[in-house]
């Protein structure tokens, strides 16, 4: 069971696939970041909803994967059910995360 991953290459994206019906969403973050961090400790709502899948990219570290998901702001949080993206934002917000992932879930 994955609670929790960072992904460093596209490879890993067979972790979405392997999360079947259950949301995953993920934290598209940097090191330098000022806003991914302040949001780094809510991203760990995960506690909360173990029926959920929290994933984190490094942006600097997994760039192809970034790219390839159409990232130009951090954070960027996307939410994914059944292999699928059923929506994304940008933004520090705790309450829009939270929001999200329990309307989504």
């Amino acid at each position: 069971k994955i609670d929790f991953l960072r992904i460093l290459s596209v490879a890993a994206g067979k972790e979405l696939k392997a999360a079947g019906s259950k949301l995953v969403v993920v934290d598209f973050t940097a090191s330098w970041c000022g806003p991914c961090k302040m949001i780094a400790p809510v991203f760990e709502v995960r506690n909360e909803n173990k029926d959920v899948v929290f994933l984190k990219v490094d942006v600097d570290e997994a760039s192809d994967v970034s790219e390839k998901c159409g990232i130009s702001s951090m954070p960027t949080f996307q939410f994914y059910k059944n292999g699928e993206k059923l929506e994304q934002f940008s933004g520090a917000s705790e309450e829009k995360l939270r929001a999200t992932v329990a309307k989504l879930k």
